[in-house]
């Protein structure tokens, strides 16, 4: 199963790890990367630290846990290549919509689009 399809139709626990230009970490729970047509992992943020510190410093971890029994999932390791404010394009790869937050989305939000540079298991080297 290509990255694409794993993350459409599996459902899990997301987390992306960041650090700002200086070192200093951040680690946040976030939805499940939308995997582009040209292999790309995009993520839609906010204007807040995790958005702060790709633009300082654009790499950046992913951890994905399955839902379900065991520990099953990946790992990604994800450079920053582009980030794009188009609403229009944001908005079509939106997986949810509440109107109850909507106030979330009269906020500025980010279209980060990152290189792929490695994927692994959650658990083990991959090998």
């Amino acid at each position: 199963m290509d990255l694409h399809d794993y993350f459409e139709q599996t459902e899990g626990l997301s987390i992306l790890a960041t650090a700002s230009k200086e070192g200093k970490l951040d680690i946040a729970v976030y939805s499940r990367p939308h995997i582009l047509e040209d292999g790309t992992a995009a993520f839609i943020m906010n204007d807040r630290l995790t958005h702060a510190n790709v633009m300082s410093n654009p790499n950046a971890a992913f951890l994905f846990m399955e839902k379900g029994p065991g520990y099953r999932g990946k790992r990604m390791f994800l450079t920053l290549i582009r980030e794009e404010t188009d609403m229009e394009k944001i908005n079509s790869l939106r997986r949810r919509y509440c109107p109850e937050e909507q106030e979330i989305f009269e906020k500025p939000l980010f279209l980060t689009i990152f290189k792929v540079d490695k994927v692994l298991p959650l658990i083990g080297s991959g090998e």
